[in-house]
This record gives C-alpha cells, sequence and structure tokens, in this order.
C-alpha cells in the first residue's frame, strides 16, 4: 500500500516539508510506502472549468496536474499540506487541487474516491484552521474518507528547525499517521473478506433558482 504526500509550498524543504517527512517516516514504521510529491514553483494555471477534461480526460492546460492524475490511480491514500498564505491555502496548491480533482471528476476518473485522505498545515502563526476547512472540502465532495488525529492537523514555525521545536504538533503528524496506516490495513482486510463498495448512483445536479 502507499501514500501521496503532495507537497503545496513553494519550498521544497520547507516547513511543510518537514511536518509531511514526520508523517511519512511514521507510516513507512507501518509498513506503508510513501512519496513526497512537490508540486514546484512553475506557474499553475486555476481550473476555468472550460470542460475540455470530460471529452479528453485530462486538463487543458498540459501541466503537472496531468503528469499527477497518471500516477494517482496506484495510490491508497493523500496527505495534502500546504503552507497558510493570508488565512488560507496556498495558491499554487488551491490552483493544484481545483484543476487536479474537477479533472478527476469531470473525466470520470474517480481515482480519489473512498481513498483516505488528509490535510496538513504549516504556519508561523495563524489562519491554520481556515486553511484546514479549505483543504478538507476537496475531500468531501470527492467522497474520499477524512483521516484525522488527536488534534488539527498543523505545525508552527517560520523555518523547519522550529518546526522540529514543536513537539505537539510533530506528535499530531504521527497520530495522523498511524491513523492512516490502521484505516488502510482495515479497508485492505474488508475488500478481502468480500465487502463491497457502496452503491453509485447517477450524479443528480440541481440549481438553487428554478422555473
Amino acid at each position: 500500500m502507499k501514500v501521496l504526500l503532495v507537497n503545496g509550498s513553494p519550498h521544497e524543504k520547507g516547513c511543510t516539508y518537514t511536518a509531511l517527512t514526520e508523517v511519512a517516516k511514521t507510516l513507512n514504521e507501518e509498513g506503508i510506502d510513501t512519496d513526497i510529491y512537490w508540486i514546484g514553483t512553475k506557474p499553475l494555471t486555476g481550473c476555468t472549468a472550460c470542460k475540455s477534461c470530460a471529452r479528453t480526460g485530462k486538463c487543458a492546460f498540459n501541466d503537472i496536474v496531468n503528469d499527477f492524475l497518471d500516477i494517482v490511480k496506484d495510490v491508497n491514500g493523500f496527505i495534502f499540506g500546504s503552507p497558510v498564505h493570508y488565512a488560507a491555502a496556498s495558491g499554487a496548491i488551491t490552483s493544484f487541487m481545483d484543476c487536479a480533482f474537477y479533472t478527476d471528476l469531470q473525466g470520470g476518473r474517480r481515482s480519489f474516491n473512498l481513498k483516505p485522505a488528509a490535510a496538513v498545515i504549516s504556519a508561523r502563526r495563524a489562519g491554520t484552521t481556515a486553511t484546514f476547512d479549505q483543504l478538507n472540502k476537496y475531500f468531501t465532495l470527492t467522497e474520499m474518507p477524512i483521516i484525522s488525529s488527536r488534534y488539527w492537523n498543523m505545525v508552527h514555525g517560520a523555518k523547519p528547525e522550529d518546526v522540529q521545536k514543536d513537539l505537539e504538533g510533530l506528535q499530531t503528524m504521527r497520530v495522523l499517521a498511524r491513523n492512516m496506516a490502521w484505516f488502510l490495513k482495515c479497508k485492505e482486510a474488508g475488500m478481502k473478506a468480500g465487502v463491497q463498495f457502496p452503491v453509485k448512483e447517477d450524479i443528480i445536479f440541481t440549481n438553487f433558482i428554478r422555473d
């Protein structure tokens, strides 16, 4: 089993990375393989709802989103990490997740469906809970079970050395990892025992304003 940890920070080895490596280390101890996927610093275009992905299965803006979607089908769980920028997730990971999740849904891939996910947030001081709420909304729209920890999944520090001193934050990362590993093992055991996935209904879209 594998968990993919997505680093949405512009700093490849910064505070967000430090938190994600604590999660990855504990997942490895639990027998779960991990990869950390850095979205980088190249420009990312936000989703324009052009819906070309419904025809092609790919995002019209041929950037790392399509590369990412090509590998997620073989991943069992996800951790998305972001720093706080103006009390919200980074602009880069927001654009990245908008395009990735929209393309996956409209393109009929369903690569995230019923796979466990969690958000990890890093900040110097504040804005963590707003960012945490923001990222969790992607998961609930995609039927992804959200894995929790013993506190909201956040670390604090202005640099990686500060995060290493946030002992409660690092413990929260380890608890999150163990809970993720436990869920994945339970899911695997259930599937081996013949537990079926939920019955899927056709998606119904309605508007608030009607004739």
